[in-house]
């Protein structure tokens, strides 16, 4: 009989079986007293629910298996249901064995007397009616069918044929596993590009991403090939717990997810027995990260024993002879890379002569060797020096080799990521550096950051192996990149913890009182430079003169000047950049000039540029605002001209502007001209969040260029949210019409966010904060906003600050992914800063605007 096509839910206008019953109440009403049930929970309920099913579905056949037409049949289980393990919202993947003999008509109504039930109750289901021949040939065609049937299970009917399919299934495995075992690694890897990796995101698919179950599968496959074997330890207990984790989750939701969404992570907490979300995600990635590790060490045990296979036994003993580096067999030479260690088969092991007994310092001499050589370190040379340590560990202060092994470890580049992973996983980091198992596997809610708060350190030291070359002790940034979030998951400023911590690290490790203190000021300050030049004003004295005095000399700056970069570059795309770079670097010369007590560079001009003081005589002239839109790459703002060929547009009485698309984040300058009224700044912020425009950064200066009245200088830093620009003369219409009254902006911007609000699902952010930064300035007040990005932010800041009656010198606007941290130098109408008092009380209802 021709095989039917395998589908998950019922047909559209498929006949029903006219003598076929509605569902037995028997089976609902007992799987949700299952379900419903507290008692058996984990394994003991995915396995109660799959005997419940399997009851159920057999009875089902067995009451239709005797109609006249049909010979041996038999319902199997496979996939996941085959193995006895039914979560909630599981799918129900089912094959109708026959032995080809019977009528098929009798076969394709006795296939709708168990597909319709299924349906009926809303559940899922895969399914095939196939001879055991065809179940075959389409495993041959389909690597995901093959998998499946290694799980096969007899429910009911003719056991002859549920285990001639699993034999077969079995044997036909085994041979192709030569050919089939590459195409399963290739979709193992095509999945984890599409999905990531499981033990690093915030809200992974507990399935589908590199680490989650369907690599635990995919590894029960290899097992089942007889060609290798996944390490066993704690794999078990891995799988079960993404296991019960799904089980949660499908209660939860009530639907057949396996994304764990921000938004149901704390209820999927609170079912698994467990204090809040971080402690759901730490858990479920210290699963993931156990199946990713067995994966890589089964995969490349593959690799080996495919390898070998492949060399013909007349040719395997002159090839081994003539090999060098890797040879691909057994008996290969051994290659060495440092005192006890050797490379042989694509692997750094130990060699027959090392004693890591008697060398504690073994274990991070093959580490270091191994990264070098960019080769993994095999599993058993790990374990054998994890055994040893644990019974000799390192001496305190370590040795000068073993630090020396340890800086040469991370300074070898994205290599040191998987030997890290490695130590990582037999646990020999956390007996090295014991402070490290409160970063282990710590989730990091902020979106901006890519990686969990261990695997950052580790990236930092990567991209600062990059950057060892700029500095002139490369030994000290790259163990202050390994150390510099070693606070977080303390209580208080993981900066200061972190100092702490780094200090009494960097002492055990064997570092001198002068390097140790360098260590934990880079630590102390590893935020300084970004925050002081995105948020700060740099012709402010004050500013300069902080970073200064913190990092003390230019050795330290230089050195956190490197951290800085790495630090960013290892969070994610969205906290570095062109501009940042910029600034930092501007900053960094400033601050290097003050230490060296040489002059510092020029501050930008207090005066206007030629086009400024233009575009305020024709503002005051008409009376109006008048608008000029720059585009192309520009380097960091400094009140110069714009660079040659770049093109600009002004928009005095209504002409078009250049809408050419941004290609940086600081990209686009934009510079309004305004006569001084009540509501400029807000009523301008307001119009640039209408058009999608993010402000990067802000300036403001007062002209009175004709004696008739102050005009205010805007000199906004901007790029568009969706590439493409507005027309200059678009922006300076809808000012004008947002002065006059006739666009009522907070109106248009409280609708587009109840729009985006009713789109998005993104969990509750927290509150605002809003604090002033004392001493920050001699010259200003600066008031620091903390808050949920959103349209219009400026807007409402504005609108709260005309409204306190402060005025606005300049503003400095950092967005990190979701999260806005803005700085506003104000003064009171005379110019003065604000008094303490009056300063919090401004503080205060900019909070209360935003809340």
């Amino acid at each position: 009989m021709t095989e039917s096509v395998e589908e998950t839910a019922e047909p559209a206008g498929a006949p029903r079986p006219e003598d076929e019953p509605a569902p037995e109440g028997g089976y609902p009403a007992a799987r949700l007293r299952l379900l419903q049930d507290p008692a058996p929970t984990g394994p003991e309920r995915r396995a109660a629910l799959a005997r419940l099913t399997d009851d159920w579905l057999a009875g089902l056949l067995t009451r239709h298996a005797t109609a006249p037409g049909l010979s041996g049949t038999a319902l199997v289980a496979v996939g996941g249901y085959g193995r006895g393990e039914l979560s909630p919202r599981s799918d129900l993947d089912l094959v109708l064995l026959h032995d080809g003999h019977a009528d098929p008509r009798a076969l394709a109504a006795l296939a709708d007397h168990l597909w319709y039930p299924v349906w009926d109750l809303g559940l899922a289901l895969d399914h095939s009616v196939r001879t055991v021949a065809e179940a075959r040939k389409a495993a041959r065609d389909d690597l995901k069918v093959q998998l499946g049937l290694l799980d096969a299970r007899h429910l009911a009917g003719d056991p002859g044929l549920s285990a001639g399919l699993r034999a077969a299934a079995y044997a036909d495995w085994r041979a192709s596993a030569p050919k089939r075992l590459p195409e399963l690694h290739a979709l193992c890897q095509e999945r984890a590009e599409r999905q990531g990796e499981l033990p690093y995101l915030l809200e992974p698919d507990l399935k589908e991403a590199r680490g989650g179950l369907r690599d635990a599968t995919a590894l029960r496959a290899v097992a089942a090939s007889w060609l290798a074997d996944a390490p066993r330890e704690g794999l078990e207990a891995a799988r079960t717990r993404l296991l019960d984790t799904r089980d949660a989750l499908h209660l939860a939701t009530g639907r057949a997810t396996d994304r764990l969404a921000l938004q149901e992570q704390a209820q999927v907490a609170e079912a698994l027995g467990l204090p809040d979300a971080d402690a759901l995600l730490r858990q479920v990635y210290e699963a993931a990260r156990t199946i990713s590790y067995a994966a890589d060490v089964t995969w490349r045990e593959v690799g080996r024993v495919l390898r070998a296979r492949s060399v013909r036994p007349v040719l395997r003993g002159l090839l081994t002879r003539r090999a060098t580096g890797t040879s691909g067999m057994a008996g290969g030479e051994r290659s060495p890379l440092a005192d006890g260690v050797v490379e042989l088969d694509g692997e750094a092991v130990l060699a027959r002569t090392a004693r890591p007994e008697r060398d504690p310092v073994l274990v991070l001499r093959a580490a270091a060797a191994a990264a070098q050589a960019g080769l993994p370190l095999a599993t058993h040379a790990i374990r054998r020096c994890a055994t040893a340590y644990a019974a000799r560990p390192l001496p305190v202060p370590w040795p000068a080799e073993a630090r020396e092994q340890l800086v040469t470890l991370l300074g070898a580049g994205p290599c040191t990521v998987p030997v890290w992973e490695a130590l990582e996983a037999e646990g020999i980091v956390t007996r090295l550096l014991p402070e490290w198992e409160r970063v282990r596997c710590r989730p990091q809610r902020n979106p901006v950051h890519t990686w969990t708060v261990d695997r950052h350190l580790v990236e930092t030291a990567v991209r600062a192996a990059a950057l060892t070359r700029r500095v002139h002790r490369p030994d000290l940034l790259l163990i202050a990149a390994l150390l510099h979030d070693i606070g977080k998951g303390r209580p208080g400023d993981h900066s200061v913890a972190g100092e702490t911590l780094a200090r009494d690290m960097a002492a055990r490790l064997g570092f001198g009182t002068h390097d140790t203190e360098v260590i934990a000021t880079l630590v102390r300050h590893h935020l300084l430079l970004v925050e002081t030049a995105t948020r700060r004003d740099l012709d402010d004295p004050e500013s300069v003169g902080a970073v200064a005095e913190a990092v003390g000399n230019t050795g330290t700056l230089e050195l956190l000047h490197a951290l800085t970069e790495a630090d960013a570059l290892a969070t994610g795309p969205a906290a570095w950049s062109a501009w940042r770079a910029g600034l930092v670097a501007d900053l960094v010369k400033r601050v290097g000039a003050r230490l060296a007590g040489e002059p510092e560079p020029a501050a930008r001009a207090a005066g206007p540029t030629a086009e400024q003081e233009r575009l305020a005589v024709e503002a005051g002239r008409t009376g109006g605002p008048v608008l000029a839109l720059h585009t192309g790459v520009l380097a960091p703002h400094t009140g110069a001209e714009p660079p040659a060929g770049a093109r600009s547009g002004a928009a005095g009485s209504g002409a078009a502007g250049d809408g050419a698309p941004d290609q940086e984040p600081v990209g686009v300058e934009l510079v309004m001209a305004v006569p001084d009224r009540p509501g400029v700044l807000p009523a301008a912020a307001g119009v640039l969040a209408l058009h999608r425009l993010t402000v990067r950064a802000a300036d403001l200066l007062f002209l009175d260029p004709l004696g008739a009245g102050p005009v205010l200088l805007l000199s906004w830093r901007v790029a568009a949210e969706y590439g493409s620009l507005p027309e200059a003369g678009r922006l300076r219409a809808d000012l004008v019409r947002a002065l006059d009254g006739s666009l009522d902006v907070p109106a248009r911007l409280a609708e587009r966010e109840r729009a985006y609000a009713r789109r998005s699902r993104a969990a509750l952010a927290p509150p605002p904060q809003v604090t002033v930064a004392t001493g920050s300035s001699r010259t200003a007040t600066v008031i620091e906003v903390r808050a949920q990005d959103a349209h219009g932010l400026l807007h409402r800041i504005g609108r709260a600050l005309e409204t306190a009656g402060v005025m606005v010198r300049s503003a400095h606007i950092s967005t990190l992914g979701a999260n806005a941290v803005d700085a506003f130098y104000v003064t009171s109408p005379d110019g003065k800063p604000l008094t303490e008092a009056a300063a919090h009380e401004v503080a205060s209802a900019v909070e209360a605007a935003l809340t």
